[in-house]
């Protein structure tokens, strides 16, 4: 018989101050930082709980309260080529504020002496301005809003104190998401022309980290729950699946370090000056892989990321454009990059995990020109070569965008300019001109390709041998 999963039915008692606000409920943050943090309890004197913010009108604490904020977080996949099945129960979450309809809560929890951290994960798009929250006496529509007027009312609370400011770690999938979360706020002390020394605090005593976040959360595991109920004995409609490898970089100073020590807790946490680097191995390693693989593997007639890498062609094809071609035009250390590489193949071989190759292909175009043109054009600096995978692969992508293969239909899915593009270009006599015109449209590259010596070439190659 299944217990329902609840405090009263729990061993944990243990009372901890909240230090936590949190924007968000997402599968993400549940199975990332709420799960770090739970860690951090067990294994450190961080000692708090989190407090979670409604930060949309939709959505309800009803799922919460059904459980009194208890959840598992259950890790499934490979690593260091064991397959692991682990699952850990989550307390640290206190409590649900939705300040849309319990200001005087939403006050309440700025006015907590015990808060430490803002966490947010509120999608690449939340980190934005919106010109039409005019009123700061009324619940702001944007997360950033939210923020100001949070950090408002505590700056208001505590006279200006300056230890009462607060450490920002989001979670948003942006570049410089800590930087850029200060200047939207400060732009709406500006909008809402509040105090200047209340924005000299907000730059003084707030600490906003650049964050770099890793791990795939799939959520709620439905073809493995009664296993998982079965073995941990409680019925829980609000568990979590992972995978086992997760990374937080956190560009932040020391004393950052001192009071969220979860470099301390073996967990994956880096504090680093400058996360440039951990970024582009990210975008060029984990991104550039998938966004290598998917036109190779679709046209083999694979369809998710597991296939892929168990083929033996595409596993030697994806092996070789990472060690040999990637890893070769980053500056990192070797050591480090090749870890990080082996721990990418082992997460793609995850079989809990069905990553469709047609999700990854959504605007493959400007993926290809973030995550592996820059691969292609280093490599040819500093070896004066073209790598012959990543060249393969523009050609598969070229190839893909016909749209059409074998008589089958391709899921291509891009913007109606691109789409327009590719029509027009497969509309030509031969496959030289249809390199010509892609590699020389300067709006979706950035660059005229045709001017990097022997890429012309090299691509209209690859593509004839595709084509025969």
């Amino acid at each position: 018989m299944l217990k329902k999963l609840n405090r009263a039915n729990v061993t944990h008692k243990l009372e901890r101050p909240i230090k936590v606000l949190q924007f968000g409920d997402g599968n993400f943050l549940r199975g990332f930082a709420d799960w770090v943090i739970d860690i951090l309890n067990e294994k450190t004197d961080f000692n708090g709980d989190v407090q979670i913010v409604r930060p949309l009108r939709k959505g309800s604490a009803k799922k919460h309260d059904d459980q009194d904020g208890l959840y598992q977080v259950a890790l499934m996949g490979l690593q260091n080529g064991k397959m692991i099945s682990d699952t850990r129960l989550i307390t640290c979450i206190s409590g649900f504020v939705d300040p849309y309809n319990q200001s005087q809560l939403y006050h309440s929890a700025a006015e907590n002496p015990d808060l430490k951290f803002i966490i947010s994960n509120t999608t690449e798009s939340g980190i934005t301005f919106n010109a039409n929250d005019n009123d700061p006496t009324q619940v702001p529509e944007s997360f950033p809003g939210k923020i100001t007027v949070l950090l408002y009312h505590r700056f208001k609370k505590f006279n200006g104190d300056r230890s009462k400011g607060l450490v920002f770690l989001p979670c948003e999938l942006i570049e410089k998401n800590g930087d850029t979360l200060k200047s939207v706020v400060l732009q709406y002390c500006s909008h809402w022309k509040l105090p200047t020394a209340f924005a000299q605090w907000i730059s003084e005593c707030n600490t906003f980290c650049n964050t770099l976040v890793d791990r795939i959360v799939p959520g709620f595991p439905k073809d493995n729950i009664d296993e998982i109920q079965k073995k941990t004995g409680y019925e829980d409609n609000q568990v979590v699946s992972a995978e086992p490898f997760h990374l937080w970089v956190i560009e932040a100073p020391n004393e950052v370090r001192e009071i969220f020590p979860a470099d301390k807790a073996e967990l994956s946490v880096k504090y680093v000056e400058d996360l440039t680097p951990y970024r582009t191995q990210k975008v060029r390693i984990l991104n550039g892989a998938h966004s290598a693989l998917t036109p190779v593997a679709y046209l083999r007639g694979i369809r998710t990321v597991g296939e892929a890498v168990n083929n033996e062609y595409c596993r030697a094809f994806i092996k070789k454009a990472i060690f040999e071609e990637i890893i070769p035009t980053l500056d990192s250390s070797e050591d480090e990059l090749r870890q990080f590489a082996n721990d990418v193949l082992e997460r793609f071989q995850n079989p809990f995990i069905k990553h469709e190759l047609k999700s990854i292909a959504l605007n493959s175009i400007s993926k290809f020109k973030v995550r592996v043109l820059p691969s292609i054009l280093e490599y040819k600096k500093r070896t004066g070569k073209l790598p012959t995978n990543l060249i393969y692969s523009f050609a598969a992508l070229i190839m893909f965008y016909k749209g059409e293969w074998n008589g089958e239909r391709l899921p291509v899915n891009d913007s109606e300019e691109v789409i327009a593009f590719f029509i027009e270009v497969w509309k030509r006599d031969n496959l030289q001109d249809v390199v010509t015109s892609v590699l020389s449209n300067a709006t979706i590259w950035g660059m005229d390709l045709t001017k990097v010596d022997g890429l012309w070439e090299s691509a209209t190659k690859a593509l004839e041998a595709l084509h025969k």
